[in-house]
């Protein structure tokens, strides 16, 4: 599982079973079509997985969250994780 910061700011996240081919494919415009249009692409963050099923299911995971959630993650910041995951509606940013 990876994520990819586009050059116009968007992240794109994304599972292979060859990271640095996939990489290879989307600066070559042969990958997504989001980062096709927003090239170039900077690999940000990824996670090994033994299973491409598991790597998957984590980007699933990961597309649903907020751009805020997505950063603590890229950045380490995984305290931050947990307060990112509370209701949006009830608990707004801070």
């Amino acid at each position: 599982m990876y994520i990819l910061l586009c050059a116009d700011g968007s992240y794109y996240t994304g599972s292979t079973k060859n990271l640095q081919q996939r990489i290879e494919q989307h600066q070559n415009g042969e990958g997504a079509n989001h980062t096709k249009k927003h090239l170039p692409i900077q690999l940000v963050y990824y996670e090994e997985y033994d299973r491409i099923d598991y790597a998957f299911e984590r980007e699933k995971q990961i597309q649903k969250w907020r751009r805020k959630k997505k950063e603590a993650l890229i950045n380490g910041e995984f305290e931050e994780l947990h307060l990112l995951a509370r209701n949006y509606r009830r608990f707004p940013p801070r």
